[in-house]
C-alpha cells in the first residue's frame, strides 16, 4: 500500500509535459482543480476526464502508474461515497434498517468519487513530470507578489518543496521499519480495524526519530554549503517561457471556459 503513494514522487522521462514551465504546470493544475467544481453534471466529467487523459498521454507516464496512486485514498474515498449515500435527503430509493438510500445521495456519492478521483490523479501529473527544483523555482517565482507584504517567498517554497520531497521518502521509510517489526513478530493484519490502528502506533516512535534526523542531516548539509536564504540568489537555469508554454495556457483556458460553460449551460 505504502508503495502506491505517487504524490511527491518524479517519473524522469522525455515528454511535452516534462519539459513545460514549472508555473505552466502549478498554474494549470489549480485552474483544472477549480474546474472540477464548476460543474455537477455528467458531460462536465466526461470533459474533465477526457482532457486529463490527453495530458497523461503526452506526459507518457503510465496510465497504471498514475492509478496506482489512488489505491492510498481508497479507505477515504470510501467514507466519502458512504456518508453521502446515507446521509443525503431526498427521494428514498432502499431502506437498510434506520438508513435509508436516497436518489440525491447517490448522484452526489458518484459525482464527489469522481471528482476526488480525477482531482487526486490530476495533482499527481504535476508531480510526477517536476523535479523538485523545478517545483520550487516555479513556486516562489509565482509567489513573488507576496513580497510585498514581506512574506519569505523563497523559503515557504522551500519549504514546500522539501516536503512534498519528504513524501515518498518517509514512506519508504515506513515501509523498512514496517518489515523490520513483521520479522521480529510484529502482526499489522489481523484483527478488526482498531486492532490494526493500535499495531501501527509502534511505528510512530523509529518513523519520527528517522524523520528528525533526515530533517538535521538535511539542515546541516545546507549550512555546509552556505545556504542563507533567497535574498540576492542566482539562478543557473532560470525560468523563460517558451512558444510551448504560451500554447499550454491557451489550451487550458480553453478548457476552463469549456468547462464553466457546460456548468452553466447545462446544469
Amino acid at each position: 500500500m505504502l508503495r502506491d503513494i505517487t504524490l511527491g514522487q518524479y517519473y524522469p522521462t522525455e515528454s511535452v509535459i516534462h519539459g513545460l514551465d514549472p508555473r505552466v504546470k502549478l498554474g494549470t493544475t489549480v485552474l483544472y482543480i477549480i474546474s472540477l467544481f464548476c460543474f455537477r453534471n455528467f458531460l462536465g466529467y466526461l470533459l474533465a476526464a477526457l482532457g486529463l487523459a490527453l495530458v497523461i498521454r503526452f506526459s507518457r507516464v503510465p496510465f497504471r502508474f498514475m492509478v496506482k496512486g489512488m489505491k492510498s485514498i481508497l479507505f477515504l474515498l470510501l467514507i466519502t461515497v458512504v456518508f453521502n449515500i446515507f446521509l443525503t435527503p431526498g427521494t428514498p430509493v432502499l431502506r437498510l434498517w434506520k438508513l435509508t438510500v436516497t436518489r440525491e445521495g447517490i448522484v452526489l456519492a458518484a459525482t464527489m468519487a469522481v471528482r476526488l478521483s480525477l482531482l487526486v490523479i490530476g495533482s499527481s501529473v504535476m508531480t510526477l513530470t517536476t523535479t523538485p527544483n523545478n517545483l520550487t523555482d516555479g513556486m516562489e517565482r509565482m509567489l513573488r507578489p507576496l513580497k510585498i507584504f514581506k512574506v519569505p517567498v523563497h523559503e515557504v517554497a522551500m519549504m514546500m518543496s522539501i516536503a512534498l520531497r519528504f513524501i515518498p521518502i518517509l514512506l519508504e521509510e515506513t515501509d523498512k521499519i514496517m518489515k523490520a517489526q513483521i520479522a521480529r513478530g510484529a502482526d499489522f493484519e489481523s484483527g478488526n480495524l482498531f486492532r490494526r490502528a493500535k499495531a501501527m502506533v509502534p511505528l510512530l516512535v523509529p518513523l519520527f526519530v528517522s524523520a528528525f534526523r533526515r530533517a538535521n542531516d538535511l539542515a546541516m548539509a545546507m549550512e555546509a554549503r552556505c545556504y542563507r536564504g533567497g535574498e540576492g540568489r542566482t539562478k543557473m537555469k532560470p525560468l523563460i517561457y517558451q512558444k510551448k508554454d504560451y500554447l499550454a495556457y491557451l489550451a487550458v483556458l480553453c478548457y476552463l471556459a469549456a468547462s464553466i460553460a457546460v456548468g452553466r449551460i447545462l446544469f
